[in-house]
């Protein structure tokens, strides 16, 4: 745009969208002395207006859509939620040449490649930072600053719920369970009432689809993020991951590896035993952390708040502002040309080290057992302790060496067949820092 006035609607007055108006309100004019540009508040879509937001001189309307077909609007910000509707609205926008800025990590992960290729074709921008790690900016610093580089490897703590609840099960002369620490998290506001989206998972591997594609130059693929969540971890395997000298964390993970005609992509999201030591098992509470493998400038870490209603705002104007000062081009995220030449690789041949914890009866010949399955699947052995837990039964704790994961799902379903068991196996991979 490049002009002295930008004109912006705003549909949603969420968390995010009260925090984008109460954060323009004071900010104004620090943003016209840094860039010489005058954002202009036209219009705000919303069902009905926040109790913290001043509307009386703004005009509002309930019909979304009239944002997208208005005029004079130049930017328009979606934060209303949810993909279909959110789709319609950024497509309808796009058509009548508007630029869009969005928070909407589902719509970008789900949809994005389209939205890319409708606004290449019109002209215009879609912008995302508050999508991916709220008050980070993390898609400008892989975009921008990292752009000269060739990225090997992302990594991080990318959903401040689960990293709050795994804290809190961490915490010295804490006792709660998973149960007990979500119940506390829902009641304090760092979870929603349904959390399924946080603790499964599934909000992660949004942001990792998003941050993959745009450090690989791959199509958005969420489809094909294996995806696990912390909803199984108990306060043993918390306790005993202590005792080795590891901290759980919930991970994102993508990482390239290269071959004469094909570059094979891991996209995974799963809980992981990773180093006391290491800088990202430092991160604790709500806060994000995202580590960027390159082959000039090294590694370098990202950290902050991931979520929030003045952090995620901070990150909606940031790209606003970009915007208004003529930054960037009509941009498609990848080339179809590149399509075939990844191979997102299937976990079964992801190889890692992994923690297992294995419940069994107290009998003769057990460990004698449990050891020759994971010899015959090519399983070795790092470290092995046992834990008392009652008179008849045991816990078996094993470090194995990194393995593919075809081969220790192999061993587990042969140990599961025991008699031996008093429950399922319990598997957390090993994550090497970085990522082997």
């Amino acid at each position: 745009m490049g002009s002295d006035i930008c004109r912006l609607g705003i549909c949603g007055l969420g968390t995010v969208g009260s925090g984008v108006l109460n954060l323009l309100a004071t900010q104004t004019e620090e943003i016209r002395r840094k860039t010489g540009t005058t954002i202009s508040l036209v219009q705000i879509g919303c069902r009905r207006p926040h109790p913290d937001c001043d509307l009386s001189s703004t005009a509002v309307s309930k019909d979304i859509f009239d944002l997208a077909r208005n005029p004079d609007i130049d930017i328009l910000v979606e934060l209303i939620g949810g993909t279909d509707i959110a789709k319609a609205l950024v497509l309808e926008a796009i058509s009548n040449g508007k630029h869009v800025v969005t928070a909407n990590k589902a719509l970008i992960a789900l949809h994005g490649d389209e939205l890319f290729r409708a606004a290449a074709a019109a002209g215009v921008q879609v912008r995302y930072e508050a999508a991916v790690a709220g008050g980070i900016p993390i898609i400008k610093a892989i975009r921008e600053g990292l752009v000269a580089n060739r990225i090997e490897w992302l990594l991080g703590i990318i959903n401040g719920t689960s990293n709050f609840i795994l804290t809190e099960m961490a915490r010295e002369g804490n006792h709660q369970t998973f149960e007990q620490v979500l119940a506390g998290a829902q009641r304090s506001g760092y979870a929603e009432a349904d959390p399924s989206l946080d603790v499964e998972g599934i909000d992660a591997a949004h942001k990792l689809t998003i941050l993959a594609s745009l450090a690989f130059g791959l199509p958005l693929k969420f489809d094909m993020v294996v995806t696990e969540g912390i909803s199984t971890l108990t306060l043993d395997d918390i306790r005993f991951a202590d005792e080795l000298g590891y901290r759980i964390r919930h991970l994102g993970i993508a990482r390239r590896k290269e071959h004469p005609d094909q570059t094979e992509i891991e996209l995974r999201v799963h809980p992981a035993l990773i180093p006391q030591a290491h800088l990202l098992a430092q991160v604790e509470g709500v806060m994000n952390a995202v580590m960027v493998g390159a082959d000039a400038a090294g590694g370098t870490m990202y950290y902050g708040p991931g979520a929030g209603a003045a952090p995620t705002a901070s990150a909606v104007l940031a790209d606003v502002i970009d915007i208004a000062r003529g930054n960037g081009s009509p941009q498609q995220e990848f080339t179809d040309d590149t399509v075939d030449a990844y191979r997102i690789l299937p976990i079964e041949e992801i190889e890692s080290a992994n923690y297992l914890r294995l419940g069994v009866h107290d009998r003769a010949g057990v460990m004698a057992r449990v050891t020759t399955i994971l010899s015959n699947h090519q399983v070795n052995i790092e470290a092995l302790q046992q834990k008392d837990v009652q008179s008849s039964d045991t816990q078996i704790i094993i470090l194995t060496n990194r393995v593919r994961e075809g081969d220790i799902n192999n061993a587990i379903d042969e140990l599961e067949a025991l008699d031996d068991l008093t429950a399922s196996v319990v598997r957390i991979r090993l994550v090497g820092l970085p990522p082997e």
